[in-house]
């Protein structure tokens, strides 16, 4: 009971949350430079006083902004996120059409950072002052110093251009077949360059803490006492300290969750990858409010939900979560 009480406290946090997200961005959005206006009357060919009266009534630009704010936060919680000035569609129907290619390039990423960080991490934990910890700290250096869209334009360099292995741009060839495997496989193959250049400057970070939390384990009383009574060193490493090292990994993912959003936008530039990131720098450049609000709205909810998440796993995995609440 006092479980369920704590998760209704945080999913009313979580609600109040994203109703801040909404004001908040609506407001952000609307106090910009420019006019969306132009930009619709230029793309439809009429600039005269007349057509742009008409498109702001159109499209209730000629309300003061606290209606408009009370429309849209209406409209919002009706699944409506309104219509898109530049594609001329549903807002949400743009958003969901361009989330999968995001979630697909952000847990991508996310895999390959945990796994070959949490690896690295422990190989480096066997010996502190070894190659494998040099390793460790020259990726994070690298990973933390270098700009996201230089490292996806060396790897373009490297392994596109003077090695021709993986195509640089879109996520399907269309020349290619269209059975399910082949369709498949072609998404990987494209997948392959966006996912490295976001996890990679995630990696050194993963490395880094599981390094630091290994060694911090490896020099507890319990492992201490565990060798002290002829324990394998095998199962010292798999069994009491491999266990404590997800509470590290949950807590570094919930935190990392909203940068590695913000951060596969850049990547998504970089290679064209249709996914939330080019739909946002479109949006962006075609002062397109309703798409980028959407957009804004929809990445703020998944960096909500990561967060209900985490805590969720810390009381599935730490006991002494649950005894705090």
């Amino acid at each position: 009971m006092r479980m369920v009480t704590m998760f209704a406290r945080r999913l009313l946090h979580a609600f109040l949350l994203i109703l801040a997200v909404l004001v908040l961005n609506f407001l952000l959005i609307h106090l910009a430079p420019g006019d969306p206006v132009d930009v619709i009357a230029g793309g439809v060919g009429g600039t005269t006083e007349e057509a742009m009266a008409d498109i702001r009534a159109t499209y209730g630009l000629d309300k003061p902004i606290y209606v408009q704010l009370g429309l849209y936060l209406g409209r919002a919680f009706q699944g409506d996120l309104g219509n898109s000035f530049f594609y001329n569609s549903p807002v949400l129907e743009l958003v969901t059409g361009r989330a999968g290619a995001t979630i697909l390039l952000v847990a991508t990423a996310l895999l390959f950072a945990i796994s070959i960080g949490t690896l690295l991490g422990v190989l480096a934990s066997h010996k502190p002052k070894g190659i494998v910890s040099a390793l460790v700290t020259f990726i994070s250096v690298v990973g933390n110093s270098a700009p996201i869209f230089w490292t996806g334009m060396m790897l373009v360099l490297l392994l596109a251009w003077v090695y021709p292995v993986f195509p640089i741009a879109n996520m399907i060839d269309i020349t290619k077949g269209a059975g399910f495997f082949d369709r498949i496989l072609d998404i990987l193959h494209h997948l392959v360059l966006p996912a490295l250049t976001l996890g990679i400057v995630y990696l050194g970070r993963y490395a880094r803490v599981t390094n630091a939390s290994m060694l911090e384990i490896l020099g507890s009383d319990y492992i201490r006492t565990a060798r002290a009574m002829g324990v394998a060193e095998t199962k010292v490493y798999s069994y009491h300290a491999l266990r404590n090292l997800i509470l590290p990994i949950v807590t570094i993912t919930g935190r990392q969750f909203g940068s590695i959003i913000s951060a596969a936008v850049l990547v998504e530039v970089v290679f064209s990858w249709p996914g939330l990131g080019t739909l946002a720098f479109d949006a962006i450049l075609a002062r397109d409010y309703p798409t980028v609000l959407g957009i804004l709205f929809f990445s703020s909810v998944l960096v909500i939900v990561a967060n209900l998440i985490t805590g969720f796993v810390y009381h599935l995995v730490d006991p002494r979560v649950r005894t705090e609440g």
